[in-house]
């Protein structure tokens, strides 16, 4: 009998877990379809490689490029690798982010308005010029919508550069070693011979930091193996990075995913870091080691602001302090107001200014037109 209280309490915490878990499955977990859009007057392709990675680039511009890109394409019904999917879920999970509601561009197999002669694929894209261009990997915010995201790629797509979109999903956060799993995925996409041996730029938005950062673990663990990978990043920027203590981030969820039960997301979620620490917390701590150590020391850039909820910025600017010290090249842009992982809607000019000067000081020769 004296330890029915403790199971009570038991059963109470896990009830808690269980409602919260169900909230983020009912608001969360969704998935649209992206269609075909045009990009400064050129159609684009978007091929998906798999769930949550998308590949955006523009077909070989000159006609009799297009015709033998063409003629290759059409003896393989290949378009991309396809490398295994992370450990399924139980649930349908595609997630929304704090500033905007959900959407997955990914969710189509191929998304063009495809002309005749067809496009060539990417797995072909070595005998065409596209394969010397640079690669733009987008860890976007949770859900971006197309709306939203497009208005990155296309930034990137107008400087030459190919884009390879990595969607987050809540339970690469929450259960991490999914992410790790996700953060693999990633990296071998990356070494593919249609990816490998291009310049990269790195850019991270909100928990995208996260996932880039499940990326980088496995290259601080196995530094031999992608070497060569490491050395072809040439640049990382960073928006509205998810940084602080778990309860900042239970906080930051709280009041930004459902404000109007803000402080119950917010001790639900403290409770399930602690339900599962060994699972949770004790990852969380080693991605930040990972991070603040990153293999990857190549000139960075943050945008951030002062009332971010999800994005302390005393501990971002602790952050660029280490960083310097290591002697990596940062720049940054800070707002007192903003709103996260929107700080390219509310402050258009500043950012694409701040944006466009550190791209230019990049050894990528197709970086160097004006935004």
């Amino acid at each position: 009998m004296q330890d029915l209280p403790q199971f009570r309490t038991r059963v109470t915490q896990i009830k808690a877990w269980m409602a919260t878990r169900n909230l983020f499955n009912c608001f969360l977990f969704r998935s649209e379809t992206t269609m075909s859009e045009q990009v400064t007057g050129a159609r684009f392709i978007a091929t998906r490689i798999s769930d949550g990675i998308t590949y955006y680039y523009t077909p070989c511009s000159g006609s009799g490029e297009r015709a033998s890109c063409a003629a290759k394409d059409h003896q393989t019904s290949t378009a991309l690798c396809h490398p295994s999917p992370p450990p399924p879920l139980s649930d349908d999970d595609s997630s929304a982010d704090p500033s905007s509601s959900s959407a997955d561009p990914s969710s189509s197999p191929l998304l063009s308005d495809s002309p005749s002669p067809p496009h060539p694929s990417p797995q072909n894209q070595s005998d065409c010029p596209l394969s010397s261009r640079p690669l733009l990997l987008f860890f976007s915010w949770l859900g971006a919508q197309p709306a939203g995201m497009g208005k990155y790629r296309d930034l990137y797509l107008d400087r030459g550069m190919d884009v390879l979109l990595v969607q987050s999903k809540v339970m690469h956060f929450l259960w991490p070693r999914w992410g790790l799993d996700y953060g693999l995925e990633v990296l071998k996409v990356l070494e593919q011979p249609q990816f490998s041996g291009r310049a990269v730029l790195v850019h991270a938005s909100s928990i995208g930091g996260f996932t880039f950062t499940q990326t980088l673990t496995h290259i601080a663990q196995r530094g031999k193996q992608h070497t060569d990978l490491a050395q072809r990043v040439k640049g990382h920027i960073y928006d509205s990075l998810v940084v602080g203590s778990l309860e900042h981030m239970a906080i930051g969820l709280g009041k930004t995913l459902f404000p109007r039960i803000e402080s119950f997301v917010k001790n639900a979620a403290m409770l399930y870091f602690w339900l599962f620490k060994s699972h949770t917390a004790d990852f969380y701590n080693n991605g930040i080691q990972v991070f603040h150590n990153s293999p990857i020391t190549t000139p960075a850039l943050f945008f951030f602001s002062e009332n971010d909820a999800l994005c302390n910025p005393a501990d971002v600017g602790k952050l660029i302090d280490h960083w310097r010290k290591r002697g990596v090249t940062v720049e940054s842009k800070k707002w007192k107001e903003s709103k996260h992982a929107a700080h390219l809607r509310c402050h258009p000019e500043e950012y694409l200014s701040t944006l466009e000067k550190f791209l230019n000081s990049l050894p990528i020769s197709s970086l160097k037109a004006n935004i």
